[in-house]
């Protein structure tokens, strides 16, 4: 089964570089395995076996000491192998910055993520415009490791570390006739040159959309980073959506705005492209994109002649966990 109850560990705590030196070193001669039941003193660089040169996003000061206070996440993690560190933050889709899966490294390193600022707004008893800091300030980080299933027929196995996004949203008391949840990316041409290209088809600013029991549902994530350290900017600094069971273009990245409405939100690729991308974008291995089938997918690091191919799973393989939230639909009508 793909959800386990994981240890409860500490993911990472800074270290003083001397010592931090000499446990890498310890750490290259265990298995594999034993990495994850490491002490909470060992830091993210030495659990993940990771060079300092790989990790050059350490964020502010006070997200990286929440980051090191995180722990693992009871019952909401996958025991699959992670995918390598350069391929969760070299190989991505963020079409603010191009189209080209390397782009979004290559041109978003200078994305400025701090300050940032959210506007909670719509049917909420509290709305306004909030600092990451202030979101953050109480909040419990946790590490999930999730599986990640493109629209693409790709797929990889991410640590992220974030909190439910539940929490954020109990905290601005919802109104009785919100229903949906509308999220959007930060637009910005100057700093975002994917916005200001005239070959895209995305009508930006890049919006998507949850249910409310979607948005309340414990699998949902909002993100602060990845692999121990804050998200780079490629991965959606610094906050975005994880959805597991959705297709990955659900997991909105560098969010500016939630909006909580009544009425369906749109959302960029439904808007751009219907006949292929529906509001739920559910993974589901028995509905075919129109021009590839999805029951298969290439899970990375995977090549020409090295190929990596398993069977794509309903929901990802979270439907134990997620299934009862479409009972009676029909979800080849509502893909």
């Amino acid at each position: 089964m793909l959800i386990r109850k994981a240890p409860d560990i500490r993911p990472s705590e800074i270290t003083p570089e001397s010592i931090y030196r000499q446990r890498r070193q310890f750490i290259k001669g265990l298995a594999a395995g034993s990495a994850l039941l490491m002490s909470g003193q060992a830091s993210a660089l030495a659990r993940y076996e990771l060079d300092d040169e790989q990790v050059r996003y350490p964020g502010p000061d006070w997200l990286q000491q929440k980051l090191r206070a995180a722990t693992r996440a009871d019952g909401l993690s996958t025991d699959e192998k992670l995918t390598p560190y350069e391929h969760v933050t070299g190989y991505n889709n963020f079409y603010e910055f191009g189209l080209g899966k390397d782009d979004p490294r290559a041109r978003a390193q200078n994305l400025k993520t701090d300050p940032w600022s959210v506007e909670i707004s719509g049917e909420v008893h509290k709305p306004g415009t909030y600092q990451l800091e202030d979101i953050l300030k109480g909040v419990d980080l946790e590490e999930r490791i999730y599986r990640l299933r493109c629209v693409e027929a790709w797929s990889m196995v991410i640590p992220w570390v974030g909190f439910p996004l539940a929490e954020l949203l109990k905290r601005f008391e919802p109104k009785g006739n919100a229903r949906y949840v509308a999220f959007t990316t930060l637009h910005d041409p100057e700093q975002m040159p994917g916005q200001r290209s005239r070959f895209g088809t995305i009508d930006w600013p890049y919006v998507e959309g949850l249910r409310m029991d979607e948005a309340m549902h414990p699998l949902t994530l909002l993100a602060v980073g990845v692999y121990g350290d804050a998200l780079p900017p490629q991965n959606g600094a610094p906050l975005r959506l994880v959805v597991p069971w959705k297709y990955g273009f659900k997991s909105i990245k560098s969010i500016v705005r939630i909006h909580l409405t009544e009425q369906m939100p749109p959302t960029s690729w439904n808007r751009t492209a219907p006949q292929e991308y529906g509001f739920y974008a559910n993974v589901n291995p028995a509905v075919d994109h129109p021009r590839w089938s999805q029951s298969t997918e290439r899970r990375l690091p995977s090549s020409l002649f090295s190929p990596n191919i398993i069977d794509t799973q309903p929901f990802n393989g979270y439907g134990e966990q997620v299934a009862q939230l479409y009972s009676g639909m029909d979800l080849r009508k509502w893909y």
